[in-house]
């Protein structure tokens, strides 16, 4: 056989190519991890037409619904007497910092600790202890309690 030139070599490479395609070899990735996350991919903000709610929704739990109202027996008026403490019946989804800024807002007194307990009754009890520099009984003169 005669030695082929260079250009039909060439072609004849070419034409494997075509006739093959070049997907003949294909390539795995090779994975080091365990897990697989699925590419970021893009993510537009919302641009709504119109609004879902007209009017937006009043605090469901502003300074007067937090605090229900004082709770008195003769435990709550010896804690009144001795650890500076005053107790209120509050509502039963307001926490702890609800009911501090409630009371502060309301009374114009220094908090200095609230604790909390629900009653076997099903509501919530707040025994609020005052700032040393605030008189608890003068407090409880203007809540009523006494």
């Amino acid at each position: 056989m005669a030695p082929k030139s260079k250009s039909t070599e060439k072609a004849t490479a070419a034409k494997k190519a075509v006739v093959k395609g070049i997907h003949g070899k294909k390539v795995t990735k090779i994975r080091t991890s365990t897990t697989f996350h699925r590419p970021k991919t893009l993510r537009l903000p919302r641009t709504p037409k119109y609004q879902r709610k007209s009017i937006a929704h009043a605090p469901r739990l502003d300074q007067y619904k937090v605090i229900v109202g004082p709770h008195s027996n003769e435990s709550t008026m010896k804690k009144l007497e001795e650890s500076n403490t005053i107790v209120f019946i509050v509502d039963i989804k307001a926490n702890k910092r609800h009911i501090k800024d409630a009371f502060k807002s309301l009374y114009n007194v220094e908090v200095a600790k609230v604790t909390t307990l629900i009653t076997p009754t099903g509501s919530k009890k707040a025994y609020i202890r005052l700032a040393s520099e605030n008189d608890v009984l003068d407090v409880a003169n203007r809540v009523g309690f006494i």
